[in-house]
């Protein structure tokens, strides 16, 4: 398991940002939930997302989105 990070610059900012509104979208739910998802019933935004945050973000919309659900589901989170 990866270590946790804490979001250390804006680009991280807007990147997490970017994600849980992306999969809100993807999800059809709202990003209070999916933000919910990623930091109360897992530890995916600063235990995956963040730490992954420089490979992570060079890659498409699309493959960012079903990454990070596959992601969860693997984790149990009901999406």
């Amino acid at each position: 398991m990866l270590e946790e990070v804490k979001i250390t610059n804006t680009n991280q900012l807007e990147f997490a940002v970017f994600c849980i509104e992306n999969i809100a979208i993807r999800l059809e739910k709202n990003a209070e939930e999916i933000y919910k998802m990623l930091t109360e019933e897992s530890n995916i935004l600063s235990g995956y997302i963040i730490p992954k945050y420089e490979i992570l973000h060079t890659q498409s919309k699309d493959y960012i989105v079903d990454d990070i659900i596959s992601l969860m589901r693997e984790r149990g989170i009901k999406v």
